[in-house]
């Protein structure tokens, strides 16, 4: 989720701003993303079974779920996940019932899709994310092990360590483009606003531009993308732990998962949490031992 909540810590080199986790593709240039059908909408459940929270996140095995720390985080309270697939999971909730009739979602997985377009998941794992301490070095990843494995014709490429070391002083970098993807809100409003946020519970996809890699923010371990403007489109919340692919549409090597901004209302710059650092490769395949070739 990229939550709509301000986080309770702030760093020392971010003292003016305000990390807010991150949670959909916001902008007026997203489009629904039918090109990577490896990106889930994942619920997280307390111990009582009841809704906790909703992220976004890639599956980059049959049952390796890649996500962000802050939506596996046991101090939220939540001890068990379900992952839908379809591009359209949510789309049919109906607030007087609480439930998506034709998924399930955000309470079961609907007859004939257990094992094919929705899985449970009882293991989840932290990189070591704590509140956003340390930042900004966040540690923001986390993996969720479903139950059963989920059977695609591609899943989520992990990319090679290193790979946006060289975009961090060459120039002409800030064209470069990446590709967001989730399932969080499209437009926030203001808190008391009369007027709703819009949340299309699907699975959206969006350009966006590096902005930096190493400013006070980013310290070589989130990368710094800009979603405003003509053509690109950011990320909100619901989109935490959504994918950050590096190159176009048809992209499915991920670099970094969504993570945070600095603006409640999901405006100008957002954050992904780089795993193309050797250190976080090797947890993620350490998470997955047994299942990740």
């Amino acid at each position: 989720m990229r939550t709509s909540i301000a986080i309770r810590g702030l760093l020392a080199a971010t003292a003016a701003a305000v990390t807010i986790p991150a949670a959909a593709i916001t902008g007026t240039s997203w489009v629904e993303d039918n090109e990577h059908p490896f990106v889930g909408l994942v619920v997280f459940y307390d111990a009582k079974g009841e809704f906790v929270q909703r992220c976004s996140g890639s599956l980059i095995n049959s049952r390796t779920f890649l996500t962000a720390g802050h939506c596996t985080d046991a101090t939220t309270g939540v001890v068990s996940a379900r992952v839908y697939f379809q591009q359209d999971a949510g789309a049919n909730y109906d607030p007087a019932t609480e439930l998506d009739p034709v998924s399930g979602y955000p309470e079961t997985c609907a007859a004939g899709t257990l094992g094919t377009l929705c899985a449970t998941g009882s293991k989840l794992y932290n990189y070591g994310f704590a509140d956003f301490a340390g930042f900004p070095n966040t540690r923001d990843v986390g993996v969720v092990i479903l139950d059963y494995p989920i059977a695609l014709s591609e899943y989520g490429k992990l990319p090679a360590a290193g790979t946006l070391d060289s975009l961090a002083t060459a120039r002409g970098t800030k064209n470069t483009v990446f590709t967001v993807s989730g399932y969080g809100l499209t437009k926030r409003t203001q808190e008391h606003s009369a007027v709703p946020n819009i949340s299309f519970r699907e699975r959206l996809m969006a350009a966006s531009t590096l902005v930096n890699l190493n400013s006070g923010q980013n310290g070589g371990f989130n990368v710094q993308t800009q979603g405003n403007g003509s053509g690109r489109g950011g990320t909100c919340s619901g989109d935490s732990g959504g994918p950050v692919f590096l190159g176009g549409f048809e992209s499915n090597t991920i670099v970094a998962v969504t993570s945070f901004g600095l603006n409640a209302l999901c405006r100008g710059s957002d954050f992904g949490y780089r795993i193309d650092r050797t250190d976080v490769l090797n947890w993620i395949r350490g998470v997955a031992v047994g299942t990740l070739p």
